[in-house]
């Protein structure tokens, strides 16, 4: 397996800040002008951007304006403009785009703490300060933010609820963050972690090859016994993952089957669900001879199918209106569930932003 970092020193000399913010970016023109400037507003009294942290935006060879706004942000103090190095063609390069600009951007980081996040995120204000007492407070190694999702298309607020549910029920947040239960999770659009137990288990150079590369770090840092907090953090940030519905294709299709281990049982039981909310009513409609007990039992089956649908949909934490509307969003789910089984399993490779990655890497 080849390293691409070979003539990057394996660990920072010194580390003199507070805290470094890693920025992965590819062909993100249209959302990265907001994060960066959502960045530069985490500067206050005491925590100064340029004495107290740095901002490392890395370049993964974009080929839009990405790289012209990072050089434009990079005319800032503290923040540093820095290209990824080029991934060797084939199935064994070691690094996926993301990890490779990842374990870029920490070998020259110079902070106690890293916080990587994606470049389609906006942080509110005072987010890195009060992560930063977050971790100390909790006294975790690392702390994962999962942001307040922002949707526009009508399939992105069916199907998005429905998708996050299934997130909460597989990777329920007290289980993760219980030292005893090998559950382990995180969110790479915020991760903030310290320097020493990151270069302990390796870094995004132990997992270079994976596409949840959030995930895999996570459970490296838990089998080395550093302990983890993961929440919901509505609060701190704030990200738009798809801006069209066939990015968000694209997108479920290449995570879903490696989110979800069960993902074919997973479409098995979702094809029911809906065979079961909507078969029921079209039978009682269609078959008028059903007597009054008959249709009263039809009626509790379908509304307890109604009701565990809704019930664990409200767990997405996504507005009412969007959760409402999911129902609709089931089939697409399905679709996705076999699309990415098929991929993940079957042809055993990936597609993302132009790049072919292979998901047989263990």
């Amino acid at each position: 397996m080849a390293d691409i970092s070979e003539n990057i020193p394996a660990v920072p000399q010194t580390s003199p800040l507070e805290l470094t913010v890693i920025v992965p970016a590819r062909n993100e023109q249209d959302a990265l002008p907001a994060c960066l400037e959502s960045l530069l507003a985490q500067s206050e009294p005491g925590f100064e951007l340029g004495r107290h942290w740095e901002l490392i935006v890395v370049d993964d060879h974009s080929t839009d304006e990405t790289p012209r706004i990072i050089a434009q942000a990079a005319q800032t103090p503290g923040v540093i403009a820095l290209p990824a190095p080029t991934l060797e063609p084939g199935r064994n390069s070691g690094f996926t785009g993301k990890t490779s600009a990842c374990w870029a951007g920490a070998q020259i980081a110079r902070g106690r703490l890293f916080v990587f996040t994606d470049a389609d995120t906006i942080h509110e204000p005072g987010d890195l300060s009060r992560a930063r007492h977050e971790l100390e407070k909790y006294k975790v190694a690392l702390l994962s933010y999962s942001p307040r999702q922002l949707v526009s298309t009508f399939w992105q607020r069916a199907l998005m609820p429905l998708v996050f549910a299934e997130l909460a029920t597989t990777y329920p947040m007290a289980k993760v963050n219980d030292p005893d239960n090998r559950i382990a999770a995180a969110n790479g659009q915020f991760l903030m972690v310290e320097q020493e137990a990151y270069f302990s288990v390796g870094g995004h150079r132990a997992v270079g090859p994976d596409v949840l590369e959030d995930v895999a770090l996570a459970r490296n840092i838990k089998r080395a016994k550093h302990p983890l907090r993961f929440r919901y953090a509505p609060d701190a940030l704030a990200t738009r993952m798809y801006r069209t519905n066939a990015a968000m294709v694209e997108g479920w299709t290449k995570n879903l089957a490696l989110l979800f281990s069960n993902a074919l049982v997973m479409a098995a039981m979702r094809s029911l669900e809906l065979l079961l909310i909507v078969g029921i009513p079209t039978i009682a409609l269609v078959y008028p001879f059903f007597i009054s007990w008959q249709r009263a039992a039809l009626f509790v089956v379908w509304f307890r199918g109604l009701w565990a649908f809704y019930r664990r949909t409200s767990r997405s934490n996504f507005p009412i209106t969007d959760c409402a509307i999911a129902i609709l969003g089931l089939p697409l789910l399905i679709v996705l569930l076999l699309r990415s089984y098929m991929q993940v399993k079957i042809t055993k490779s990936v597609e993302w932003k132009g790049r072919t990655y292979p998901t047989d890497t263990h």
